[in-house]
C-alpha cells in the first residue's frame, strides 16, 4: 500500500500551512494573547506560551504553569509517550464547578531539544468552555487524540480525521 500526502489547502494572507511544519516538530515562542475558560471562569492566561509545530498538525500551545490560577491543575493518573518530547504526565483542570478529566499533560524531563516546555502544559481545547488566541475562539483539532488549536491562521487538511492516521 503506498501513503500519498494528501493535497494542502493553500495559505492565504496571513495565513500558515500545516504542511509547512516540520518533523520533527519546530518549538517556538508564541506572545499571542492566550486565554483559557473552564466552568464559567478564566483559568489560564498568557502572553508567554510555547507552540509545537508539527507536520500535518495544527499548533499545541503549551502555556507556563505559572499562568493557571491556583488550584486549577492536579494531578491525573497514567502517562503518555511521545518520540520527540519524552514521557508526558496528565492532569485534570478545574474551573468553577467543572472539572475536565486528563484534558492537559505536560512534560516533567522533556528530551533536551524540548527542554523549553519543562513547566509547561498543553490542554485539549475542546474540553474547556473556550480557548481564545488573540480573543479569536479556537476550534479543537479534530478526532480527540491530539491536542492542536485550530484558528483562522493555520490551514489543513489536519490530522485527526477519519482516515488521516496513517499520514
Amino acid at each position: 500500500m503506498t501513503l500519498r500526502r494528501p493535497t494542502p489547502d493553500r495559505p492565504g494572507p496571513g495565513q500558515e500551512s500545516v504542511w509547512d511544519y516540520p518533523r520533527p516538530p519546530r518549538l517556538e515562542r508564541s506572545h499571542f494573547d492566550i486565554e483559557v475558560v473552564l466552568g464559567g471562569v478564566v483559568v489560564a492566561r498568557t502572553q508567554d506560551a510555547l507552540r509545537v509545530l508539527e507536520t500535518s498538525h495544527p499548533p499545541t500551545f503549551y502555556l507556563p504553569m505559572s499562568c493557571f490560577v491556583t488550584g486549577a491543575l492536579r494531578p491525573a493518573g497514567g502517562g503518555s509517550f511521545c518520540e520527540w518530547k519524552g514521557q508526558a504526565a496528565y492532569l485534570h483542570v478545574l474551573g468553577g464547578e467543572t472539572v475536565a478529566a486528563r484534558a492537559a499533560w505536560y512534560y516533567p524531563t522533556p528530551t533536551p531539544p524540548y527542554a523549553a516546555i519543562a513547566d509547561h502544559v498543553a490542554l485539549y481545547p475542546g474540553a474547556m468552555d473556550r480557548c481564545t488566541v488573540d480573543g479569536e475562539v479556537v476550534r479543537a483539532q479534530p478526532g480527540g487524540f491530539y491536542g492542536g488549536w485550530v484558528t483562522s491562521s493555520v490551514v489543513g487538511p489536519f490530522k485527526g480525521d477519519p482516515g488521516t492516521m496513517s499520514w
